[in-house]
């Protein structure tokens, strides 16, 4: 599955270069229409993540967010700043299928349970690694955890479904970490890969660790600075599908 991505950010689709939020792109003003096309190019679900939130720790752009939601028929996942029960309340009341807990699912187990317990199968952790660490806070802080040992510990909490992130890849089109991504799978979670896909070879590559149980890849720059269509990069994930 391709997962086309839109980061909100004062009510504009934008792109930032690994998290910084001085190296910003504008791409778009009407997020909305961006959700739309994306859906009529054959996406089955939508990554949104509320920047203004990740970096405040409050949803700053919940209006759009359910605008988007009230467009578009595929599920739309959305993270940024979910920090308490409450904003995953707000959230998922706005019509997202899921929320992903990113900084939370690091500092605060507790939160994680109880949401899992709330919202079954609707609660996905968001696990940023640098260097096999996990990082919080919109990527500002790193920790000293494990980034696997982390993902083991949300899956025991009830988390079904993880997003991994390599940072260090993330909006500069490297190419996936691969390596890192099939150590995720030892979670038993489902994996959603996120960070670096710049050809349709990488969709391929990824493609291939679906009997690992990596689901689907989150794709947003390569998709914006025009590297392929969104329709090109879901054709090349069929086909993986289909030659295995």
């Amino acid at each position: 599955m391709v997962i086309p991505a839109i980061d909100l950010r004062r009510g504009c689709c934008v792109r930032l270069v690994q998290g910084q939020s001085h190296r910003e792109t504008v791409y778009s003003r009407e997020p909305v229409e961006v959700a739309k096309g994306f859906e009529e190019a054959g996406a089955e679900r939508l990554h949104v993540v509320d920047l203004d939130g990740a970096f405040t720790g409050r949803p700053g752009n919940l209006e759009i967010i359910q605008a988007i939601a009230e467009t578009v028929a595929m599920p739309v996942e959305v993270g940024g700043g979910i920090r308490d029960l409450e904003t995953i309340d707000r959230i998922l009341a706005a019509g997202a299928a899921y929320a992903i807990l990113g900084t939370a699912a690091c500092e605060n187990p507790q939160l994680v349970e109880d949401a899992c317990r709330r919202y079954p199968g609707r609660i996905i952790a968001g696990i940023d690694a640098r260097d096999g660490r996990a990082a919080v806070r919109g990527w500002v802080d790193d920790t000293e955890m494990d980034a696997l040992d982390l993902a083991k510990r949300m899956v025991d909490l009830g988390v079904e479904e993880i997003i991994f992130t390599d940072i260090a890849r993330d909006g500069m089109l490297t190419g996936p970490n691969i390596a890192a991504l099939k150590k995720m799978t030892e979670t038993g979670a489902r994996i959603i890969a996120s960070g670096g896909v710049a050809t349709l070879e990488d969709i391929q590559a990824i493609g291939k660790l679906a009997g690992f149980g990596v689901i689907g890849v989150i794709i947003g720059k390569a998709l914006y600075s025009g590297r392929f269509t969104l329709e090109a990069a879901i054709e090349a994930a069929k086909a993986v599908g289909e030659s295995s």
